[in-house]
């Protein structure tokens, strides 16, 4: 092999400078609650190690060697004591500037080799360089020439399960020297392996050593930690022997490593991968994961798919019902308009409206019903309940004319209306203001500005129009609110039902002609196919309200699933995630790289959705059954497939984010 070529610049500043380094697992004080003192694993270290310097660490299994290596590399934080780095304090760095060090400064090869189950050798090898932002091209032909130069050329695609234990240990140096590999860090890297697998490894780390590496070997062979120029034994977390004498080591035959610069010194911790280099990788690995769990997958995607179908399928049978009523409303027509007075002129305001003009509207030809109605604010009361509220006075035929029925009770009759008879019919807003106790309303006495009427119907509900509470209101017989609430006979407006509405404009033209004649002025108006506007609107919003529903719905399913089958991903990919932090990935890649599935999951599902649901449109139409196709409402499902992605895909993302190098790394 052809070690990598180093700067030969010799410096007396140590490259790692440990001070009474400690290191301890459970409660931070002396003693928990229950007794029991943290458990101390490094016990006041202080060490100095030097660039190019081939160190061994040796130790028995829990005397506090692999707790120092992770240390070491920046995987894990000591409790107490400093650790200089160059002589910079590393406990001033961010967890990105720790990711940058570990990406600018150390290779990692591991005991269980840590390689990425799904990428190729070639890949794993490039991970390092992904997140240092070495251009894909590049980063090919350098993990190419590295894996060639280990005698890996014939397995650049192989994946680590069709690779021996030294050949996946190969795969590991060769990732460790993607970046320059400055120090190697070797956790017992011939555990695993056979005696020639074994002494074929640390000929590696020889040359390494050879070319100005600095090499640290973390083993409990002391044959193998021989093989180093500098031996430290390590028992109970205290070093008990170094057979270095804390001098900076000559220079060996390949030159020595330039000192490193760090955050502050030249180089900076923000420098890493573009975005669309990172989007791209995200996606190719996200693809590859997807792919390896296909069945997992589909499930996940099954509710988005039924989600987006359905609200394409939903929006299309919707607009095309909403495009029958509105042909209904054409073919049949809104029956009604109404008839005001408005002022002639600026000086002659409006002469009020009569019972004459009703009976003349009455008379017309194409005007099947009238229903002429005065209204002012009254205030209802029952009991100590006061209530303000419209107030109206009409005759028998309000009802036909305007097509309001009654929830409860009877409409008032011709007789009522012939002797002015004190009965009402109330609003369903009026009723729950004054009937709050849920007694029956109807039978009932109320005071209408301090006369008394018997409530003898509840009008259905109307709902509001135009911002106006159709619901709040009292109506008595014309007769009778004419002579005991407002003293006089004008309607404030008529209600006129027409016959057909094929006829309806010259109907409207020859009310305002006639009653001009009637009245000697033109200062009437009719307003025409207001309830139609407001069943229209009624219709759409319910529409509306109905599709946003079921899109909700199929967002909160879908998103379950994706959340699930994330949560579950990271837990199975915790160590993934471990390595690709031990080469250098920030809490922002790993982020991303999980949202980019997420995402991914969603988009898939999103498409396969709009397909389906396109498909169950054309079946529609091919039955006969009235529908509209929606672009917006495609592209809109469509829309709300990858934001639930990226809303329930957070959480499990930021998780994946935040584990602890170390912990990750450890676990199975």
């Amino acid at each position: 092999m052809t070690p990598t070529a180093v700067a030969p610049l010799v410096s007396a500043v140590p490259l790692i400078e440990l001070q009474d380094i400690r290191k301890s697992y459970g409660p931070s004080h002396e003693t928990d609650a229950d007794g029991l003192a943290p458990a101390l694993v490094l016990r006041g270290i202080s060490l100095r190690l030097y660039a190019g310097e081939f160190v061994a660490i040796v130790g028995a299994s829990g005397s506090g060697k692999s707790t120092l290596m992770n240390i070491l590399g920046c995987l894990d934080r000591p409790s107490s004591g400093r650790y200089l780095f160059e002589g910079q304090d590393v406990s001033a760095f961010d967890a990105d500037a720790l990711a940058w060090l570990r990406r600018e400064a150390f290779g990692f090869v591991f005991q269980g080799y840590h390689l990425v189950a799904t990428e190729s050798a070639r890949e794993n090898v490039e991970i390092p360089a992904l997140y240092a932002g070495m251009p894909e091209a590049e980063r090919r032909v350098r993990a190419t020439a590295l894996l060639e130069r280990l005698a890996m050329g014939a397995r650049l695609d192989h994946r680590p399960n069709q690779l021996s234990g030294g050949q996946q240990q190969r795969v590991a140096i060769a990732r460790a020297l993607m970046n320059g590999g400055r120090i190697i860090l070797a956790d017992e890297p011939t555990g695993a392996l056979d005696s020639q697998s074994g002494a074929e490894v640390m000929k590696l780390l020889h040359e390494l050593a050879d070319a100005g590496h600095t090499v640290i070997l973390i083993t409990h062979d002391r044959d193998v930690a021989a093989q180093a120029r500098r031996v430290i034994e390590i028992r109970d977390g205290q070093i008990v022997a170094d057979s270095g004498d804390g001098l900076a080591p000559a220079a060996p035959a390949g030159g020595v490593i330039a000192p490193l610069s760090g955050p502050g010194l030249g180089r900076t911790p923000n420098a890493h991968a573009s975005l669309a280099a990172d989007l791209h990788e995200a996606t190719r690995a996200a693809w590859r994961v997807m792919w390896s769990n296909r069945f997992r997958t589909g499930l996940t995607l099954l509710g988005i798919v039924i989600g987006v179908a359905s609200v394409i399928a939903m929006l299309a049978v919707g607009g095309g019902s909403q495009r029958q009523v509105l042909a209904q409303f054409e073919t049949f027509g809104v029956r009604t308009m109404f008839v005001a007075a408005r002022a002639g002129s600026v000086r002659a305001p409006a002469a009020p409206l009569t019972m004459n003009d009703a009976e003349t509207i009455g008379g017309l030809p194409n005007v099947e019903a009238v229903a002429p109605y005065v209204e002012d604010r009254v205030v209802v009361r029952r009991g100590n309940v006061d209530h303000s509220t419209e107030g109206g006075g009409t005759t028998v035929g309000f009802a036909e004319v305007l097509g309001w029925t009654t929830s409860e009770g009877r409409m008032f009759d011709a007789a009522d209306e012939a002797s002015a008879a004190k009965v009402a019919v109330i609003g369903e807003t009026v009723r729950k203001a004054l009937f709050a106790d849920g007694s029956d309303p109807v039978g009932q006495d109320i005071l209408v500005d301090k006369v008394p009427f018997q409530v003898v119907a509840v009008l259905a509900a109307k709902g509001s129009t135009d911002g106006e509470d159709q619901d709040d209101r009292v109506i008595v017989p014309f007769s009778a609110a004419a002579a005991r609430l407002f003293g006089h006979r004008n309607p404030t407006w008529i209600a006129v039902k027409v016959r057909s509405m094929e006829q309806a404009l010259a109907t409207a033209e020859m009310i305002e002609t006639r009653l001009a004649e009637q009245r000697r002025v033109r200062d009437v108006r009719v307003w025409n196919r207001v309830e139609a506007i407001r069943m229209q609107s009624a219709t759409a919003h319910a529409m509306t309200m109905m599709l946003g529903l079921i899109a909700t719905i199929s967002l909160v399913v879908g998103g379950i699933g994706v959340m699930n089958v994330m949560l579950m991903t990271v837990r199975e990919r915790t160590r993934e995630v471990g390595i690709r932090m031990a080469t250098g990935a920030r809490q922002t890649d790993i982020l991303r790289q999980f949202m980019t599935e997420a995402v991914l999951v969603t988009s898939v599902g999103g498409t396969v959705g709009v397909v389906v649901g396109l498909a169950i449109v054309a079946v529609l139409m091919l039955a006969g059954v009235p529908v509209v196709f929606s672009l917006l409402a495609s592209l809109g499902a469509f829309g709300c497939a990858v934001l639930t992605g990226l809303i329930f895909g957070f959480m499990p993302a930021r998780n994946a984010a935040r584990l602890d190098p170390v912990v990750a790394l450890a676990s199975q």
